[in-house]
Parts: structure tokens; sequence; C-alpha cells
């Protein structure tokens, strides 16, 4: 049996699942929400074992005209892919419709085969030998030279820097943000005709992709999300602002000026957008907004605050969601308050966190903050459609976080190997080690499969495709990343843990990206998991 074969049988098996689950939810002809619910474990297992197989269906393609490193490591990661699909349908054939689940003879002796520790020993030993080459990125040259000038500025300009705004929980320094400007990185989803980047006739996630990898390899706080809420904001007045709004906002956000943030997600509501529940009340001109805000991050730096509040007291749902430009002063410091003439007050303080400094993520409070007319997205029109703003907004957020992970877990993989190699363990050194070259191997190949899913999701995006594949690749990648960060920390043993080790940090920003921008169960849930049953 071919690993073509056996990735399609997996399709199958997958596909009878859905189908069953589908069957199991249906109210008439509608599949019914509340059903949903019930098999929400079957669902998250099918939503996650569709973006491995896809990522390695993807990596087979991609590894196919390349060498023989390459070719092992998607052969790898195949195998890892089928074991753990079958293993998941295994635990609980019943809740999937099946009698019972067995791996067929042919995917288990080629799963073996390629899963053998000396052959996983043997791959490891290839990418140590290789120091640490996994295979070409397969882009085109603009995107090549669009990944070595931010490599270039990320390894000049925001490593130095990294490590101590992260112990000292610092503000991201002008020296990172100029630079950037000076390199056009906050114009790359604002369109030409705006003074920015993108193309008038089309898009370009994968220069989105790869120039966000090569920051959040530096620095995933202090650089690797910088971009994401100008595309957020850039996206949404695309989608609904008035003409006169995107010429005066879009020419100012590609050159920074001012620096965006984002407030979505409130105490009581986070991934379930369209509850959000900050009033907004009409005053004269403008509107009053009352409530607050969580996880607004950088929103002390911003300039603009891109808020969703509540327009129709009387609605419950998305509906009633109208999305506003929040003007404000920039502060360097963790806690800040806006005043206005008429009695309007915003204040907000940063949240410590683990990780993911630098950036900072802010609790907001409105206390009738007026906000005028022409700030409300689409104005007249954009009354009460501010859900959908949001979502297009967001609909490159998550293939940029699959991104973010790439280029955290490149950081860590580079780190892991580095030391493996100069440390040595009981007279030799930990690279030579079995144990270490199976792990070695393994990261190389879930690196590699998470690296090609991204790009192939962002070539399809850019084709005007590819949403709920985001969506997909953000579940996989957000998972390997924190897991490869964890394998990489343990490699370097006690050091690994020891906050002057860059590797801790990787560890620590890893273990956001699972949450933001979707978190994993909402994704696998209702995003990916509704869409794989509705379609099944």
């Amino acid at each position: 049996m071919s690993i073509a074969q056996a990735l399609e049988q997996a399709g199958d098996r997958i596909s009878e699942g859905l189908a069953y689950v589908r069957r199991c939810c249906l109210d008439g002809a509608k599949v019914d929400t509340a059903r949903l619910d019930l098999h929400q474990q079957a669902i998250a297992d099918l939503s996650l074992s569709t973006a491995e197989i896809e990522a390695a269906r993807v990596l087979q393609d991609y590894a196919a005209s390349r060498g023989e490193i390459e070719r092992s490591l998607a052969d790898t990661f195949a195998a890892e892919a089928l074991t753990l699909m079958y293993q998941r349908l295994q635990r609980s054939p019943a809740d999937f419709g099946m009698d019972s689940v067995n791996m067929p003879p042919g995917t288990s002796a080629l799963c073996a085969r390629h899963l053998r520790h000396d052959a996983l020993a043997s791959v490891g030993s290839s990418v140590v030998d290789a120091d640490g080459f996994i295979g070409e990125r397969g882009l085109g040259e603009e995107k090549a030279l669009m990944a070595n000038a931010f490599r270039q500025f990320s390894d000049d300009v925001v490593v130095p820097l990294a490590e101590g705004i992260h112990r000292e929980d610092r503000m991201i320094p002008a020296a990172i943000l100029d630079g950037l400007r000076d390199l056009g990185c906050f114009g790359l989803s604002v369109p030409e005709r705006f003074g920015g980047l993108l193309p008038d006739d089309g898009e370009d996630s994968l220069g989105m992709i790869v120039v966000t990898e090569e920051l959040s390899r530096a620095s995933l706080g202090a650089a690797g999300s910088l971009i994401t809420r100008p595309e957020i904001l850039a996206r949404a007045l695309i989608e609904g602002g008035t003409e006169e709004q995107k010429a005066s906002w879009l020419p100012r956000i590609a050159q920074g000026q001012p620096l965006p943030a984002i407030a979505i997600t409130e105490p009581d509501y986070g991934s379930d957008v369209a509850s959000v529940q900050l009033k907004a009340i009409p005053d004269g001109d403008g509107w009053r907004l009352s409530g607050g805000k969580m996880w607004c991050t950088f929103a002390g730096k911003a300039g603009v605050l891109l808020t969703l509040a509540r327009t129709d007291p009387d609605s419950s749902n998305h509906r009633g969601l109208s999305l506003f430009l929040v003007e404000k002063p920039e502060f360097d410091e963790h806690e800040f308050t806006v005043s206005q003439p008429g009695g309007g007050r915003l204040t907000g303080t940063a949240i410590a966190t683990v990780g993911y400094r630098g950036m900072h993520s802010f609790q907001l409070f409105f206390d009738n903050f007026f906000v005028p007319s022409a700030n409300l997205i689409g104005e007249g029109q954009g009354l009460g459609r501010g859900f959908y703003f949001t979502m297009r907004g967001f609909s490159g957020g998550r293939i940029q976080t699959a991104a973010r992970a790439c280029g955290v877990m490149q950081a860590a993989f580079d780190a892991a190997l580095s030391y493996a190699g100069e440390r040595k363990v009981f007279g030799k050194p930990v690279a030579s080690y079995q144990l270490s070259r199976i792990k070695l191997a393994r990261m190389a190949a879930y690196l590699l499969a998470s690296r090609q899913y991204t790009y192939h999701v962002g070539r399809m995006m850019d084709e005007g495709a590819g949403q709920v594949d985001a969506s997909l690749v953000k579940l996989f990648a957000c998972k390997a990343s924190e897991w490869i960060t964890r394998e990489a920390m343990q490699i370097h043993g006690g050091l690994g843990y020891a906050e002057e080790s860059a590797v801790s940090r990787y560890w620590l920003d890893s273990r956001v990206l699972s949450i933001f921008e979707g978190t994993e169960e909402t994704l696998a849930l209702k995003v990916v998991g509704r869409a794989l049953v509705e379609a099944a």
C-alpha cells in the first residue's frame, strides 16, 4: 500500500464519522446546534484528524519533487498522522457510528516501517548532519526576497532586544516599530491605491505569511504579531467602510500612524463574538460607549481601537452589533486614562501574562466615551453590520497565527539542534543519542508539515478560497508549536527551564497560540467542525 492510498482510506473513515454525526444532529434538513453540542468530543477528534491528514497530503505533494530529507520527513509525518487518527477512532468507535475501527493491514505495516525507532533515528541523523536543513520553502523569487529582508531585520534588530522585552516586560521599542514602518510592514494588507503594498487586483496572503513567520521567529510578542492588527482593521474597512473612511484611514494605517488595536473580546464573551454587550447609545452626532473589553492587545500604544459594540439594545445576537474606530493618544505605560471634555472616560490596565510580552494585552473600560458618527464603519449603511465586518477582518488572522506558530517552531527547533550538538552528557553530545535524534526527526517533520500546509492554504486564500482551511491549519500548527517548543525545552534540560534561555520564552509564547484568534475548542467545534459536519 502507498502512503497516498493510506491517506485516502483514512479520509474515507473520517467522512464516515462526519456523516454519522450529521445524521445525529439533523433537525429536518438543517443541522441543529444543540444536537451538535452532544457530540463535541467526536467533532473535535474528527476536526483535528482532518487537519492532520490534509497536512500529510499537502506535505506528500510538496516532497514528491524534493530531496531525500524532504521525502523522509513527509513519510514520517504521514505515518504519525495516520496512527493518531486511527487511535482517536479506536477509543470509542460507537461515537463515530462504527462497530469497530481497525487500521488496515497495509496501513499498519506502512506506519510501522516509518515509525520504527531505527528509521526515526536515521531521519534525525540526516537532519543533524544537514545542520537542520529540512527542505527548501518552495517560494517564488519575490516571496523569497521578502523573507530574506525580514529575516535580516529580525536578526539585526529584533533578536538583540527580544529577551529584554520579555524578561523585563517592556513595551516594544521605537527601534522595532520605526524599522517596520520603514519596511512598509503595516501596509501589507492595504491596497496600493491607498498607499499600501497589497496589489489592487488581488490578495497576497502568502506574502503576509512569510513576513509573519520571520518576525515571529525572532519574537512573537515583540514583532510577530504587529502586522495582525493592521490587517484586521484594513480588511474591515475595505469590506464595510465608506469611500471617505477608506481614503482617510487606510493610508495612515499603511504608514503605521496610528498603530491599531482590536477591542472585541469581553469579560464574559471571548470567541462568542455575536454575544458582545458593550453598549453604544446615540448622542447627537455620535455615540456613547459604555462597558468593558478584555484582552485588547497593544491597546496602550495604539492610536485607534477597532471596537465592536451593541447599537441595538433590543437585540441579543450578531444583528445588533456595529463597528467603531475609537481614537486615543498613545501610551507607553501599563495603565492609561483618557478623559473627554464631555465627561467620557476610557481606562486601560495591562494584564500580567506569563508570555507574549511586548505588545501587552489590556483590560479596557469605556465610561460614556464619545465616538463621532463618522467613526462608525460604514456610517449609516454599517449600522448593525459590525459582526460581518469583524469576521471579514478576522479572515486573515487565523492563517497569520499559523504562520506565527511556524516562526516560533523554527526558533525552538534551531535552538534545540544547536544545543544538542554542543552539550555533552555522559561524554557524548546530546544529539548523538537515539532518543534525541528521534525527537529531532519528529520535530522536523511537524515543522515542515506546518509550514507547507500554511503556505498551501495561503495560496488557496490568494485564489479566493480556503477560509475553513485557514482554521484547520491554525488548529493544527498551534498544537504542533506548543509540542515542539516543549521538546526543545526538554532537550535543553535544566537550562531550558531557566529564564535566561530563549527556549523558555518560545514555550511560554507558543502557549497563547491555541487561545487567541479563535480558541482551539471554538475552531474545532463551531468553525471547522460545523462546516465539516454540514458538508458531510
